[in-house]
């Protein structure tokens, strides 16, 4: 079943590489055969020559490093405070934030579309395509329960040395914590350049949009080059396949991050 089951998965994969790599003619009839006949590197000729393909992926680069950095960060320092902090309202101030997660995305996306746009006049550029996304709940309570199985007598050893929290932090803390923030910055780098609506509702002009936008975007009035499109897809999706095949390791720990303590 396992092995049917990744056949199908697969498949698209397959055909959409298949697909970037056929030429004009096979392309413009949509006659893609499972191998192709030609291989021509016209597809990918096309799709930089007529796209701003070089400056979506430095978008899509520029938005997904800085928010991994984001959310590493002030993910790693609320995961601690809640998990080896004592201080009025913890418990509390963790389940309003947990509450949030049971909220639909859909509910809370015109509201903070009109706080970005209307309010604060962010549209078309970096810091509205950022600002929502500095750091997600779900980030702080992966980091939460990570951080919860961590000793904590290294923390009360520290704390008699005089050593300050922030010290205790960066110095005991997030060297233990390296496997778990390795964890946190794959998933979040992968998932903010995967992406598409909100950067979609944001952007207007064709050089601020990121790859998966700009991809979506990428047709004619009167025709739709699919070659060219499956080699934008399959240049969008490179750097997440090279990204999984070197960290494959970190992406299955990801699974059970924080499921087992001791």
């Amino acid at each position: 079943m396992l092995i049917i089951w990744g056949i199908i998965t697969i498949i698209p994969l397959y055909w959409m590489i298949i697909g970037s790599f056929q030429d004009s003619y096979a392309d413009a009839s949509m006659k893609i055969s499972m191998w192709p006949e030609v291989w021509s590197f016209e597809p990918f000729s096309r799709f930089f020559d007529k796209t701003m393909a070089w400056r979506w992926l430095l978008n899509s680069l520029i938005v997904s490093s800085i928010l991994t950095i984001t959310n590493v960060f002030f993910a790693s320092l609320a995961g601690y405070a809640f998990a080896k902090l004592h201080f009025p309202g913890r418990k509390t101030i963790f389940w309003i934030l947990l509450m949030t997660m049971m909220i639909p995305t859909q509910v809370t996306l015109i509201p903070l579309y009109i706080l970005v746009i209307d309010v604060f006049n962010l549209k078309d550029s970096y810091m509205g395509l950022i600002l929502p996304s500095i750091v997600s709940v779900g980030n702080i309570f992966l980091m939460k329960q990570y951080m919860s199985t961590l000793p904590t007598s290294l923390i009360h050893a520290a704390r008699i040395d005089a050593c300050s929290e922030f010290g205790i932090f960066y110095k005991i803390i997030l060297p233990m914590a390296k496997p778990g923030l390795s964890v946190l910055a794959i998933f979040s780098f992968v998932f903010h350049w995967n992406d598409f609506f909100w950067p979609l509702l944001v952007t207007e002009s064709e050089a601020m949009r990121t790859i998966q936008v700009g991809l979506a975007g990428f047709k004619f009035a009167d025709t739709t080059d699919f070659g060219a499109i499956m080699a934008g897809a399959t240049v969008a999706s490179l750097p997440m396949i090279v990204l999984f095949f070197a960290l494959q390791r970190y992406f299955l720990q990801g699974i059970t991050i924080g499921a087992v303590k001791g």
